[in-house]
């Protein structure tokens, strides 16, 4: 038995919470990556003439290479520990908008977001998979606090972005923030580690929650018929919402609200800037309460509530969202129902499959982001073929109504005998042979 797989000591509460908060704070610091991404292509598109169809390519290949190669990142995590690959993103991501800042083409761009994309990816799937591990008795709501340093972690920043593009312009802006934001990456990475066995307190016992007793190796999971159903389920949650992450700038221009001032709460800013702010706090909110909610309901039910408010929410954008305020309060909407996605589904495939290799399974159903970015610019090319957003808007809600759907009367009795197989059965603990 080697040294890491030998049993350890309990560690404390704080040790544990400590190593979350660590990896909170490194996906806020990523989060600008995709959530501040809006509000650099208008400008961008002005400087260049480039269409916004071109930019969102760049876009498009930043979320490729953020989650396509997360398994391999999770594979070396597995092996070596969290530090190194959370070192080496926050460098890549720090380069990656310093790229951004002296990009005068296309194809530079396009360069600048694939490192990002891989920098990002490798901080993300790290910090997930850290949690997973550390918090086995509260997958959800530990998952879901991580995921929400990415959904909430731009929000601060979107007014202090906003002014300075507008008083030092869009290049400054690249650089200061990607400068600042790896920076601390780097830093926090050094503080990172995974649990050795016996470290971590035991699984849930929930009868809502079932956990798997096998651990399955990734090769395993790639057989299973149930964690292509959760990747299905994944591409059709997560194109509504990168459509609305990458594009809510633009459509709030086709809107004509974009600067019409919006009071709510006794604060008054412009329909878009209050639209964003309130769109990345929810969209931060909606992880850990989702994810913790699915630690009593159960995944599937937890699923079906939050995937049929997704579709709502977006035909109802696209009905009441042309008046200011609905525009502002129904994005928030949107996003609520959409970020949940980065919780629950990770969660779910280790609950499913093991927390051994949680890091690169869970890495392996992320590349369904991947796959739904591809859709991205397929709705400009929609819109323009169109004349309007009502297509992309009404095939989006429909994505998710069969996500919703295929949660309880496909995923759930499909999960519950996966999750009832016995050790030794059809899949056997990794490193064992079949009998």
């Amino acid at each position: 038995m080697s040294q890491t797989d030998r049993p350890a000591a309990r560690v404390s509460e704080a040790t544990r919470w400590s190593q979350l908060i660590i990896g909170i704070i490194c996906m806020v610091m990523i989060a600008n990556l995709q959530y501040g991404w809006t509000l650099f292509t208008i400008p961008i598109s002005h400087k260049f003439g480039w269409s916004l169809a071109s930019i969102q390519v760049a876009f498009t290949l930043f979320v490729l290479f953020e989650t396509w190669l997360v398994p391999a990142e999770g594979y070396l995590v597995d092996r070596f520990g969290p530090r190194i690959m959370v070192f080496a993103g926050g460098c890549l991501t720090g380069l990656a908008w310093i790229l951004n800042s002296f990009a005068n083409s296309l194809a530079m761009l396009y360069v600048a977001q694939i490192l990002g994309g891989l920098g990002a990816g490798a901080v993300y799937g790290t910090c997930v998979g850290n949690a997973l591990k550390w918090f086995p008795d509260h997958r959800g709501l530990a998952t879901g606090l991580t995921a929400a340093g990415f959904g909430i972690g731009s929000a601060l920043t979107i007014i202090p972005i906003q002014k300075m593009i507008s008083t030092h312009g869009y290049e400054n802006t690249f650089l200061t923030f990607g400068i600042g934001q790896g920076v601390v990456v780097i830093v926090l990475s050094l503080l990172l580690f995974a649990p050795r066995p016996g470290q971590a307190p035991e699984a849930s016992t929930s009868a809502l929650v079932q956990q798997s007793r096998i651990q399955y190796e990734p090769l395993q999971v790639l057989k299973e018929p149930t964690f292509w159903i959760m990747y299905v389920m994944f591409v059709l949650m997560a194109a509504g919402g990168l459509m609305a992450t990458a594009q809510l700038k633009p459509i709030a221009k086709d809107f004509h609200l974009d600067t019409i001032p919006v009071t709510l709460i006794g604060i008054t800013l412009p329909a878009l800037t209050f639209a964003l702010t309130i769109d990345r706090v929810l969209n931060g909110l909606t992880r850990p309460f989702f994810g913790w909610v699915s630690d009593f309901l159960g995944r599937e039910n937890t699923m079906l509530i939050a995937f049929v408010l997704e579709g709502i929410g977006i035909w109802a954008l696209y009905v009441y969202g042309q008046n200011p305020l609905g525009f502002v309060l129904l994005s928030g909407v949107v996003f609520f129902a959409w970020g949940e996605i980065y919780s629950l589904f990770p969660t779910t495939c280790t609950d499913c499959f093991g927390v051994k290799y949680a890091t690169t399974n869970a890495g392996l159903l992320y590349t369904a982001k991947g796959t739904a970015s591809l859709l991205v610019p397929l709705a400009n090319v929609l819109v323009m073929e169109t004349g309007g957003w009502r297509g992309a808007f009404i095939i989006a809600s429909i994505f998710n109504i069969i996500a919703a759907l295929m949660a309880i009367f496909v995923l759930k009795p499909m999960r519950q005998r996966l999750v009832a197989r016995p050790v030794g059965g059809t899949a056997w603990p990794a490193g064992a042979q079949p009998t």
